[in-house]
């Protein structure tokens, strides 16, 4: 017991002293994060969530700090591009299975003005964990530990990001006792584990649970819970169902609702405004294009977030996926609207 108490008294100093600018340190209670997501939250479709509904954090997409080290810009593409505006919100998503290589991009980061680092322990592609990252961590917890202090190096907030375990439900507690045991500044949990993907529900059961465990070994630690989170007021509802929880992170559920940080009342988005989300995203692909590097089909991929719950919503992705250009997407969206302007304008003359 004393041992605990001494270390928990050397851990809360560590906290207080840390730099005031400290991003988590001003975040309201709950706080809201958008998800890291490989080749969806770049530069780009930050500033269209900016625009939608901003959260309190943002985090990069998932960068190699291996790839980094070997090959520089060309290994991680686009994946920090950032805009100085968003310095004091966005949190650089790392992951590999060097302290070295972790240590140096670290380093890079806090040049670059990265709000801090969070370490992705949870991601469960094939290309992460057989290097040894990404969830594969959750199996070699003494690397995982070393990769922490490797970040530290870079005087940033450094927080992690992970699952519940590797295999096995009953590998959560360990596994994340362990984790808070390195003086993180947050716990993301995505509450599965890696072996069950998204293949079940999120285990909302665990949540009490996992605070406690939090509230004996780190309480200076944030908890930031993670998995099947629909928008605010679904998150607002689990806090409050579960007194502990600091933050709320949603991922998949931006693509149902990109208003899903939205103060307001939870409802089908409007068609109007989802146009023009897809219009300024457009326009942000070309703005950062030449940047990015990114291809035009990659911008495919989000038009069922903006083209939706509408009639003939399906036949008009259908006609988008056949483009090649932004100009041509535009082109088909002023034919759209000309013609629903032309039915409107019919049915207001009979």
């Amino acid at each position: 017991m004393k041992q605990l108490i001494t270390y928990r008294i050397h851990q809360t100093a560590k906290i207080a002293n840390q730099d005031m600018h400290n991003a988590w340190l001003s975040l309201p209670k709950p706080f809201f994060i958008l998800a890291p997501m490989e080749a969806v939250t770049d530069v780009i479709f930050r500033q269209v969530i900016d625009y939608a509904s901003a959260p309190d954090l943002y985090m990069t997409e998932f960068t190699n700090a291996t790839g980094w080290l070997h090959a520089g810009q060309k290994a991680i593409g686009g994946r920090l591009l950032k805009e100085q505006c968003e310095n004091s919100r966005l949190i650089a998503q790392l992951w590999g299975a060097d302290p070295i290589a972790m240590k140096e991009l670290s380093m890079h980061c806090k040049e670059e003005n990265f709000a801090g680092i969070d370490i992705n322990m949870g991601c469960p592609d094939k290309s992460a964990v057989n290097t040894g990252g990404g969830a594969g961590l959750c199996k070699n917890p003494t690397l995982a530990a070393a990769l922490i202090e490797a970040a530290k190096s870079a005087d940033l907030p450094v927080s992690v990001k992970t699952r519940l375990g590797y295999s096995r439900l009953d590998e959560w507690e360990e596994w994340l006792g362990h984790l808070l045991q390195q003086n993180i500044i947050n716990l993301t949990v995505h509450l599965r584990t890696k072996r069950e993907m998204s293949k079940v529900p999120a285990h909302y059961e665990l949540i009490d649970q996992i605070i406690s465990l939090r509230d004996r070994i780190a309480p200076q630690t944030l908890i930031t819970i993670n998995g099947d989170i629909r928008s605010r007021q679904h998150g607002e509802e689990l806090v409050n169902k579960h007194p502990g929880v600091n933050g709320v992170m949603i991922g998949r559920g931006v693509f149902h609702d990109p208003f899903c940080f939205s103060n307001a009342e939870s409802s089908t988005p409007d068609t109007d405004k989802l146009l023009e989300l897809l219009r300024l995203h457009l326009n942000l692909y070309d703005k950062y294009q030449s940047q990015t590097k990114r291809p035009f089909e990659t911008l495919k991929r989000f038009f069922k977030i903006y083209i939706r719950d509408f009639e003939h919503a399906a036949d008009l992705r259908h006609q988008l996926m056949q483009t090649n250009t932004t100009s041509e997407v535009r082109e088909i969206l002023d034919a759209e609207v000309s013609k629903k302007s032309h039915l409107r304008q019919h049915y207001l003359t009979q």
